[in-house]
């Protein structure tokens, strides 16, 4: 018989109610050290439900081998428990258990090990470099009340700071001085530490190699991303993983009235605030990203163009983990071809849906315009509007058209194009 558990978990013990399918239920307290004779008492057709905090790894990865389902619970979505007026153990517990027969629980995703690691790893490094900044600011008004300016890059270096200690600062205020460089020289070294490590395990991510091609995104940028998405197939389309990151409006509807407020800002924080940074270089290097920045700007103002870039940015970084996309070009969009598959997009003007008006085709160095589809084997020079792969056993080309600039739509229409007929007007 199969039984629901609702499990109230702490640091040194938690409470489980079991909800048999007569409806009767039993109630028991027991210490995280008895965690293994627990999982003991589990069968492989029960289902456990327990809230996401700080060991929730370490209690599903001692009932992984059960073979029971596990049901991690989102404590921000799921708010019956928070906002009780009756706050006990066994209460919390039992609420678990009778939601969790309803099948009613909003669960969150258990990434695998590595990607656990390596996003404590880039939290920690966050951590310590705000800490950090906030130690140089200290220094800089420290100094400026004493009349000495110095510049905000001479505290990035070794030698800066051994000139600042040069400074004309005595008494209280010296020691002061010393100990704030001396802090600062040693989360130089554990931000260095701890940027070693995840340069060193960021290549064994999944789709790594492919942030890496885009310009904008390097080791601590990639990891940082990659830890926050974890599988990229988790996500149905891009509009699913923007809402993750949280840069999507609020929405409010209600009869006639329709609503849409500033960006949710759920998700982590730091593949957000990473995501924005990696955005705001990529259109250093990209003409496509900085002509829309400059367009959204230009009639919305730079905060609402900063997080449109951001959001235009993060879909490109989705086809790329979908597809197994390596830029070889990024700022001209031209993607690496793979065997058997060639991809790349068109320089055609924003505003269709399924025609390619002109295709810009580049087969080895020569570069020639045409309107017909070419050979397989061609390598095409691109523009993020459309995607392009061979299919040589059948004989036609997958043709990925996507509305852009032009209305405020996005419709993806695959147009099938025999090898060598014409592309539709």
């Amino acid at each position: 018989m199969s039984c629901y558990l609702g499990v109230d978990l702490h640091r040194n013990c938690f409470t489980v109610c079991t909800l048999k399918e007569d409806g009767q239920s039993e109630l028991r307290k027991w210490s995280i050290h008895a965690l293994g004779e627990f999982a003991q008492t589990v069968q492989a057709t029960d289902a456990v439900a327990v809230e996401a905090t700080g060991n929730t790894r370490y209690f599903c990865q001692s009932l992984k081998d059960r073979g029971c389902r596990l049901v991690v619970v989102n404590p921000q979505q799921f708010q019956v428990i928070s906002r009780s007026v009756k706050k006990t153990d066994t209460h919390d517990a039992k609420t678990l258990a009778q939601f969790l027969a309803r099948d009613l629980l909003p669960e969150v995703r258990q990434k695998d090990a590595l990607l656990a690691e390596i996003a404590s790893l880039l939290q920690t490094r966050d951590k310590l470099v705000k800490l950090r900044t906030t130690l140089k600011n200290k220094i800089n008004n420290l100094l400026a009340g004493r009349g000495i300016l110095i510049r905000r890059e001479s505290l990035s270096s070794d030698k800066g700071l051994e000139q600042v200690l040069q400074a004309s600062v005595i008494g209280l205020e010296r020691v002061e001085l010393e100990v704030l460089i001396g802090q600062i020289r040693h989360l130089n070294g554990s931000i260095q530490k701890l940027e070693a490590a995840i340069k060193k395990q960021g290549p064994k991510l999944p789709g790594y190699q492919n942030l890496k091609s885009i310009k904008g995104l390097g080791d601590i940028g990639s990891s940082t991303l990659l830890s926050t998405i974890g599988d990229i197939n988790d996500f149905a389309s891009e509009g699913k993983l923007a809402a993750y990151f949280g840069i999507v409006p609020r929405v409010t509807n209600s009869n006639a009235t329709a609503r849409s407020g500033r960006i949710t800002k759920r998700g982590n924080k730091l593949g957000r605030t990473t995501l924005v940074q990696c955005a705001l270089i990529a259109r250093r290097y990209s003409p496509y990203l900085a002509h829309y920045y400059a367009r959204i700007k230009a009639a919305r103002g730079t905060g609402k163009a900063i997080i449109a870039l951001a959001r235009k940015f993060l879909g490109i970084i989705y086809r790329t983990l979908k597809n197994g996309w390596v830029f070889e070009d990024f700022p001209r969009f031209v993607i690496a071809p793979a065997e058997g598959v060639w991809w790349g997009l068109a320089t055609t003007p924003p505003g269709f849906i399924a025609f390619v008006p002109e295709l810009i085709w580049a087969a080895g160095a020569r570069v020639a315009r045409s309107r017909s589809v070419p050979a397989p084997g061609s390598a095409l020079r691109s523009h993020p509007c459309l995607a392009l792969s061979s299919a040589p056993a059948t004989g036609e080309f997958t043709v990925a058209c996507e509305e852009k600039e032009a209305v405020q739509l996005k419709v993806l229409d695959i147009l099938n194009v025999p090898v060598g007929g014409r592309s539709p007007r």
